[in-house]
């Protein structure tokens, strides 16, 4: 198991960030939504521990879990003097986790019971379940964490559940970050005394497909019980340790990124086809999406709206960005990440983060290539938005 340490003595509090390399891409195409089914299965107890947060809660600790494509990770914050009580935690539902048919029947209720609210009850909750294999016909980003049909989740044996948490949940494929006060010969002892008798099971082989390059337009038109129409727009971009994914992460900081961005000034605050729009990317480990969404007025047409968007990018490609919008929304970055680095929790978990890419001294070199980019590696970027890289989702109010 990789473990990181941060020593902050200026805190009583620890936060104790384990990541694991599991993820919905991790499933099979049949089987959706297993990975966030452990997730919710490993607060269900262990061989020693009835209710994790039970005990967590009574030394002065609080604890959350989260899945996406790429992992699964869990934290928790309690004061320094316990610390021990979380290592004991996390390596007894690390080595015993609690996979009974009773304690699956359970956790699996109350994960289709979020996926009913997050999907089914709210305006536009099916979005990823359209887009993402809209834009991927391959990978497994084509469908979402929380599973890609409820049936999915209701019917996956038992026995699958338990062979997806015994492929992936092993120290060997943990990363467990320590911030706070502490010091790194404790966290060292404490690693070495809860998660040194666990034997590792072999990490399973991950030969994952590859999303063949998009070469037409892609569109998709639905009709829902929604407020007002919505169109969201995917483009295939680089991964995240990909050196060009600064520029794209720019580019959608320049495009859809406060007041002073293009989308902004050009079209929503001169009351122009759209009353929101965004664009923001997705961050992941393979090569993933830049998303362009906007609420459309009442009155403006799908072709009015897309033809104002693409004037928008096409001004991009043809001169690009100001080198003072780069510097601003590289500047806005620094600012992000100097915030981030204030609260301890968020520190524990970017390190875990970074160290998933391959290399935790990114929290201190990442800034750099912010703050390298040009105006003409973001207008580069920008060349990447055509229509043949789209997929289109037309959200209807019926």
């Amino acid at each position: 198991m990789t473990v990181l340490h941060h020593y902050d003595a200026s805190i009583v509090m620890v936060a104790f960030n384990l990541l694991y390399d599991v993820g919905s891409r991790d499933e099979h195409p049949d089987a959706t939504g297993i990975a966030h089914l452990v997730e919710h299965l490993m607060f269900g107890g262990s061989a020693h521990v009835q209710s994790f947060d039970a005990v967590l809660q009574a030394v002065g600790g609080e604890s959350n879990a989260w899945t996406n494509s790429d992992e699964t990770n869990f934290y928790c914050v309690l004061p320094a003097a316990d610390v021990e009580t979380a290592f004991w935690l996390e390596s007894d539902r690390m080595l015993a986790l609690t996979l009974s048919d009773e304690s699956i029947a359970t956790q699996r209720r109350v994960v289709m019971e979020e996926y009913k609210q997050r999907v089914f009850g709210v305006p536009y909750g099916d979005v990823s379940h359209l887009l993402s294999p809209l834009a991927f016909t391959t990978h497994p980003y084509r469908w979402p964490a929380i599973g890609k049909d409820i049936n999915d989740i209701a019917s996956v044996p038992d026995d699958v559940v338990r062979r997806f948490h015994h492929d992936h949940y092993s120290p060997a494929s943990a990363i467990l970050c320590v911030s706070g006060n502490v010091s790194l010969d404790r966290t060292r002892e404490l690693a070495e005394k809860w998660f040194g008798p666990i034997e590792p099971t072999p990490v399973a082989t991950r030969r994952l497909p590859v999303e063949p390059v998009q070469r037409e337009p892609r569109e998709l038109e639905v009709s829902r019980d929604v407020p007002c129409n919505m169109l969201y727009r995917a483009y295939h971009i680089p991964a995240l340790a990909d050196a060009r994914f600064t520029a794209f992460d720019l580019l959608s900081d320049v495009l859809g990124n406060g007041h002073s961005s293009r989308f902004f000034t050009n079209l929503v605050s001169r009351g122009r086809y759209f009353s929101e729009l965004d664009a923001s990317v997705s961050g992941s480990l393979d090569p993933g999406l830049l998303y362009i969404n906007g609420k459309l007025l009442d009155g403006a047409t799908w072709d009015e709206a897309e033809a104002a968007i693409d004037n928008v990018l096409q001004d991009l490609m043809s001169t690009g960005p100001t080198q003072y919008e780069v510097e601003k929304y590289a500047n806005k970055a620094q600012s992000a990440m100097m915030f981030e680095r204030i609260d301890n929790s968020t520190l524990a978990t970017r390190l875990c983060q970074h160290e998933h890419q391959g290399d935790a001294n990114l929290i201190n070199t990442q800034l750099d290539r912010y703050q390298s980019m040009t105006a003409e590696d973001v207008r580069q970027a920008a060349m990447a938005l055509t229509p043949d890289n789209c997929s289109t989702l037309r959200y209807a109010k019926a």
